[in-house]
């Protein structure tokens, strides 16, 4: 025990002398990279949802329908789609850090344009931004963990993400909602982006500018050297892979219908519904997200013991399918105990998505883990995409019963739910090989 301490004495006394002896697996700084990342991911993901609180005072003041509204949502977790498989490439071949950077750079420009925004077109521009910039954010932060963390840790890191992610999301209720109450939606907005960029700075001098001083050995990934396929083959590999598409499948079960949901149309579900003010149904949405918060690191704790992640991720879509069955068969004005219990299990199932990523670890080559997981990811937001926008329809067509409307458009995430309950069920275990082999392709 003496020994093994003098040692590493000695290691972190070379380390903050700026001796190499040190990988970025082994290094203590790499807790800083860690946590300096999560604060860009943590602003960014309340970003998703802040627009939630507002949707009453955008219709309004923009003068906008239902549908339109919906569909802005949909062109910024439209953007966040289509780039999660390029943005998965790039990381792979060239290095998350600089993509992190940028993506809060974009996400920082695109909220402050929804800040100063003053016409339909500019709030547009501004959400197709804060997508683009989002959507660099979560496979990018994967790929730093991968780069700077040993194998052994990933799963449990991936549960520190998610309740960055709920954090996140939790504040963009009842604190965003207090915070408009008191001056305003625009400073909302506005001050937010001025931290974003304060943050990319700290990312561009963190994980870029000092690390390339610190570390004179090159980037080794979750402890393993690897080189980087080509861009045709990784793509080739990944679109024709059925494991690829089953996860895509799990995420978009999970994921799109929480954010799409709760993002868009869950406040304005609340207030219609059950005649609330805008705080209380803000209070009560944070509901799901302490359910986001627990979902991810006791699943990822529990996969990490189990060490097979398919039978607990099965139980995780069979649970949340359950619950939104159950709450759209309780007809237009459900027992609200059960509304509240049922986006308590949702918001868990949300944070349990994270499994996504261990079953992707476990069964892919490690160069494929970034393009992969971008192409997973994608699956999520494809859902989050549609949700919105087709709730929006749902509701202009029953325009004289928003209380009706509002039930017709639990169909959708029911539907949605079924999707990724039955791409679990088709993704494959690792405990048949340690990656999915070639062969094993479309």
């Amino acid at each position: 025990m003496e020994n093994g301490g003098t040692g590493t004495g000695l290691r972190f006394l070379a380390f903050i002398e700026g001796v190499s002896v040190l990988t970025r697996q082994e290094s203590p700084y790499r807790w800083a990279v860690l946590f300096t990342a999560l604060a860009a991911y943590y602003l960014i993901v309340s970003q998703r949802t802040a627009p939630g609180l507002v949707t009453n005072q955008w219709m309004g003041e923009f003068h906008v329908s239902a549908g339109l509204l919906g569909l802005m949502d949909s062109m910024q977790f439209m953007a966040y789609a289509l780039l999660q498989v390029p943005v998965g490439i790039l990381a792979d071949r060239f290095g998350p850090s600089r993509f992190l950077m940028f993506g809060t750079l974009t996400n920082a420009l695109g909220t402050l344009a929804t800040g100063v925004a003053t016409h339909t077109w500019v709030l547009f521009v501004a959400r197709f931004l804060v997508g683009v910039g989002d959507a660099t954010i979560f496979v990018n932060l994967v790929a730093v963990i991968n780069e700077w963390f040993r194998a052994q840790e990933f799963v449990a890191l991936l549960g520190i993400i998610g309740v960055a992610a709920g954090l996140g999301s939790l504040t963009a209720t009842v604190p965003y909602a207090l915070w408009i109450h008191a001056w305003g939606w625009r400073s909302l907005f506005i001050t937010v982006s001025l931290v974003l960029f304060c943050v990319a700075a700290g990312l561009y001098e963190i994980l870029v500018r000092r690390p390339r001083r610190m570390f004179a050995t090159p980037t080794v990934r979750a402890g393993e050297p690897v080189r980087p396929p080509s861009v045709r083959a990784a793509i080739r590999e990944t679109f024709t892979s059925r494991q690829a598409y089953a996860l895509a499948m799990c995420h978009f079960g999970l994921v799109g219908t929480y954010v799409g949901f709760m993002g868009s149309w869950g406040v304005a579900y609340l207030m219609q519904v059950f005649h609330m003010p805008r705080s209380a149904a803000s209070a009560i949405l944070m509901l799901g997200l302490f359910g986001a918060m627990a979902g991810g690191p006791v699943t990822s704790w529990l996969a990490s013991r189990l060490g097979r992640p398919k039978r607990l991720y099965t139980l995780v879509h069979a649970v949340t399918f359950a619950s939104w069955l159950l709450w759209f068969a309780a007809g237009p004005r459900p027992w609200l105990g059960l509304v509240l219990l049922s986006l308590v299990l949702i918001g868990f199932g949300n944070g349990g998505s994270s499994l996504t990523f261990a079953i992707a670890r476990q069964t892919f080559p490690v160069e494929r883990v970034g393009v992969v997981s971008g192409f997973a990811n994608m699956g999520g937001f494809v859902s989050a995409v549609l949700l919105p926008s087709a709730f929006g329809a749902v509701l202009d067509h029953v325009p004289a019963d928003r209380v009706l409307g509002f039930h017709f458009g639990l169909a959708i995430p029911v539907l949605f739910t079924a999707v990724g309950l039955a791409g679990v069920l088709l993704a494959r275990d690792a405990r048949r090989s340690r990656v999915i082999a070639v062969q094993e392709t479309l």
